[in-house]
């Protein structure tokens, strides 16, 4: 029995709005075109989007790809209406890890989840990700909206990245000349970034705090928007500093697992990081999240970032200039240790973080 024309049902019915994802289209574009850089024009609506080499200087380059999310850092976002910066997260994620083997990001993919398409909202979050892809020199050529109800709840979206870099052929890192001596240098991150916010939204929770208080840490914000604070992108400090000096052996973004877990991923069996902790500038928010949370420094260090977004080993003989590079492109940056022989541990620490509840 064929249902008459007049009560056919649409997909707009079924939840899923064609006009609305058309809309946001046409409103990114903008932001789009402003990502251009060389080896890619930045245009959008093609099946896939195109970058040239050549074209961005390359002769003999390997490509280095990654991919991350925002994790549930989102969450506070969606409860607190603030989506202009997640897009940043996003980008940082991604690009940071390429920086870390020496490989300049080249452009950038975005996937937008999300249980009903809300254009205005959808278009703060692509803002966001084409103002991070600005800050690490790379070209947004494309993306994937998709509404999906039945999967996500109406006002729930979800985020993930692709990006992709180069470097010429031998330059990638780390380097295989890390030796015992070596410096290792921390820059400072501009808060939580984007792990253990599953951890941190417990402590909220627990703290009995709205996200429209003012935050303990920072009286000048709201909770919510402290907590939001985007991910630092490093990209073009150390682009600077590896390629004004050579002398950058090797690099770790530190994330979800901190420096316990990062720092070993780019250092050979033989060698250890041993860490100062009293050289790191901890931020208030996490002498916050430990007090409140009453989290033990080990705890805290193999969780969060804990004040350091990166470390970075330099030849001891080429630290200072460095050092002034990566200051001058507006780092602030520590000297944390150096590598010695292991003899266990792959990261030791010395001394202690400070923290509140020490």
């Amino acid at each position: 029995m064929s249902q008459n024309a007049s009560n056919g049902l649409t997909y707009s019915q079924a939840g899923v709005s064609i006009d609305a994802g058309n809309e946001l289209v046409k409103k990114i574009g903008p932001m789009v075109k402003a990502t251009r850089r060389s080896g890619a024009d930045s245009e959008i609506g093609g099946f896939g989007g195109l970058f040239d080499l050549k074209g961005a200087g390359f002769k003999d380059p390997i490509l280095v790809a990654a991919n991350d999310g925002v994790g549930t850092k989102l969450k506070i976002a969606i409860d607190t209406n603030q989506h202009a910066s997640v897009g940043i997260d996003l980008v940082a994620m991604c690009v940071n890890d390429l920086i870390v083997q020496g490989a300049e990001p080249l452009f950038f993919l975005d996937y937008f989840a999300c249980g009903s398409l809300d254009v205005e909202r959808a278009t703060e979050v692509v803002a966001g990700i084409a103002e991070g892809c600005k800050q690490a020199g790379c070209a947004l050529i494309g993306g994937e909206t998709a509404e999906m109800p039945g999967m996500y709840a109406k006002d729930d979206y979800d985020l993930a990245g692709f990006s992709v870099g180069a470097a010429e052929r031998g330059e990638l890192l780390p380097s295989k000349d890390l030796k015992e001596g070596d410096v290792i240098l921390g820059l400072a991150s501009s808060g939580v970034h984007s792990n253990g916010f599953s951890l941190v939204r417990k402590i909220v929770e627990l703290s009995g705090l709205s996200w429209e208080d003012a935050a303990p840490f920072d009286s000048t914000k709201s909770l919510g928007a402290a907590l939001m604070e985007p991910t630092r992108i490093y990209v073009k400090s150390l682009l600077a500093a590896i390629r004004e000096t050579h002398s950058v052996k090797a690099m770790a973004h530190i994330t979800g697992g901190g420096l316990p877990e990062n720092l070993p991923r780019v250092l050979p069996s033989s060698l250890a990081a041993h860490i100062d902790l009293g050289a790191i500038n901890l931020p208030h928010v996490f002498n916050w999240l430990s007090k409140t949370g009453k989290i033990e420094q080990k705890e805290m260090l193999r969780t969060f970032n804990c004040g350091v977004g990166m470390a970075v080993v330099v030849e001891q003989s080429e630290a200072d200039k460095v050092i002034a590079i990566v200051e001058a492109h507006g780092e602030t940056v520590s000297r944390l240790g150096t590598l010695e022989k292991r003899e266990s541990e792959a990261v030791v620490f010395d001394g202690s973080l400070g923290l509140n509840n020490e």
